[in-house]
């Protein structure tokens, strides 16, 4: 299947710099987002070290015999280790670390890996599906049900992450198949989005814009009318024959 695609990244109206970074294979074979958090060197050189490290494994071993899921944890645990020494070699980032989603179509199936709480959602007609699950304090307090999914988009913890690249301590990488068809569109983004647009929107955004590079200035534009507060990227596919 034919993908179309787009990626757009912003500062926001609020943040001086932007620590956000994505990365678009030019032949649509996997996409990119990361989202650095450590001050503004660190992050920024966290979650570029994380999309460059992913980009460089998947691209050195497209062609071996390792399945994809196995290419993806590699790939993370790349980029994991590549922070964790840039750390050890610049002492001033040594609280740095990153989010990352990867979406990623090989050998005619179609996959995505999560660490953090940048997402990846998919639209199917006209409904929205989030595929991958934040790994955050209270995403697991909503699982517990000690928290409404309501009360967990405004509460104070809601940026706290139970996972991020550039710890010793990585314990999981979500790694989840995907069944995509024509006329599936696909978003990965930083929670600059997500923080600032409900899901409604977002799906409303995404059916009633076709074009790739419209739809990611559309929503990177509706987020900082509604403030704007942190970086915001975005990077849209489209399934089409």
């Amino acid at each position: 299947m034919k993908r179309y695609f787009a990626g757009l990244t912003d500062t926001g109206k609020v943040r001086k710099v932007n620590q956000d970074a994505y990365h678009i294979d030019p032949d649509g074979r996997f996409f990119i987002v990361a989202d650095g958090m450590g001050g503004h060197a660190g992050g920024q050189e966290a979650s570029q070290i994380a999309a460059q490290t992913i980009s460089d494994y998947l691209n050195s071993q497209w062609d071996s015999s390792d399945p994809s899921p196995v290419l993806l944890k590699e790939a993370f645990l790349a980029a994991n280790r590549a922070i964790l020494q840039d750390q050890i070699d610049h002492p001033e980032r040594a609280d740095m670390g990153t989010t990352s989603v990867v979406a990623l179509f090989r050998e005619e199936q179609s996959w995505c890996a999560n660490v953090g709480d940048s997402r990846l959602y998919q639209l199917r007609g006209h409904t929205l599906t989030q595929v991958t699950e934040d790994q955050t304090w209270v995403a697991q307090a909503v699982k517990r049900n000690d928290l409404t999914p309501e009360e967990a988009r405004v509460h104070p913890w809601r940026h706290v992450l139970s996972q991020c690249l550039g710890r010793e301590d990585l314990a999981h990488i979500e790694i989840l198949p995907m069944e995509v068809k024509d006329g599936d569109r696909l978003l990965l983004c930083s929670d600059g989005l997500t923080e600032e647009l409900p899901d409604s929107v977002i799906a409303n955004q995404l059916k009633s814009i076709r074009a790739c590079e419209a739809a990611t200035q559309a929503l990177v534009d509706e987020a900082k009318n509604r403030e704007g507060r942190d970086n915001i990227t975005v990077v849209v596919i489209l399934i089409g024959s």
